[in-house]
């Protein structure tokens, strides 16, 4: 049978040779789901060279691949990301070098892409120079997210990373100081310094921040909540964080 290449959406390849093609033309992909015992050398092939590219994928079964096309996929669908991913360890010894004060935003298992969308785009109105993510258990950077952030993708980097604790650490280590927002703290979050290098970390409304990384926060505040929803969306409590460094920062400067 003739392989398909065709695509359901701009962000989306089925098809081994499709995806291959994809990856070895430098295409940014976003994720890749594979099916559950599929074998043979041209899908041994693939998933090789998506482990080599440190793409992140999950085997799924075959019902799942259906739903998302009825086109031949050959057991291999793989997202298309519209920007491109930096790595948070080259990312910032430049933004040091370049005389920058750094604020980095943390988003920990934050999966609705209309949220993350409009977490960028006030995090890039806001002056924050990265946000960093992990390659699991992150919302998918598509269409809807970059209309959602008013093109703020196209500007702000996005880090991904496989293991957020050790890059939260790394940031940590090279004199970040870790800000962990949580309904478990009892300290105000304007009470906490953002004047110097800081990393702002969020979790998801249903979740909260993972206790790994929590464990590692040199501050854990709280917003104050005075009504009976006991949670703040998580792109607005996010915009009130990144916020509190420009007004913080404005008045050292005064």
């Amino acid at each position: 049978m003739r392989e398909q290449r065709q695509q359901k959406s701009d962000d989306m390849i089925f098809g081994i040779r499709a995806v291959i093609e994809a990856i070895n033309s430098g295409k940014e992909v976003d994720k890749v789901l594979l099916q559950k015992g599929e074998r043979g050398d041209l899908f041994k092939e693939a998933f090789d060279l998506i482990r080599q590219h440190q793409i992140p994928f999950q085997y799924v079964p075959v019902e799942k691949l259906n739903r998302i096309t009825r086109k031949n996929h050959q057991g291999v669908i793989a997202f298309i990301s519209p920007v491109s991913f930096y790595d948070i360890e080259n990312l910032l010894p430049g933004l040091f070098e370049e005389g920058k004060n750094p604020v980095i935003l943390v988003l920990d298992q934050v999966t609705d892409v209309r949220n993350f969308g409009a977490i960028v785009r006030t995090a890039e109105c806001a002056g924050v120079h990265a946000v960093l993510v992990p390659d699991k258990g992150a919302a998918r950077i598509n269409a809807d997210a970059v209309k959602t952030s008013a093109g703020a993708l196209h500007l702000m980097p996005v880090c991904r990373t496989r293991d957020l604790k050790k890059s939260v650490l790394f940031l940590q280590q090279s004199g970040l100081k870790v800000i962990a927002a949580t309904e478990k703290s009892s300290e105000n979050y304007i009470k906490s310094d953002y004047t110097g290098p800081v990393a702002i970390v969020m979790g998801s409304e249903e979740f909260g921040i993972d206790r790994q990384i929590l464990d590692l926060a040199d501050d854990r505040v709280q917003i104050p909540i005075l009504g009976n929803i006991q949670s703040l969306n998580v792109s607005v409590a996010a915009g009130l964080l990144v916020y509190e460094v420009v007004r913080q920062r404005a008045e050292l400067n005064d």
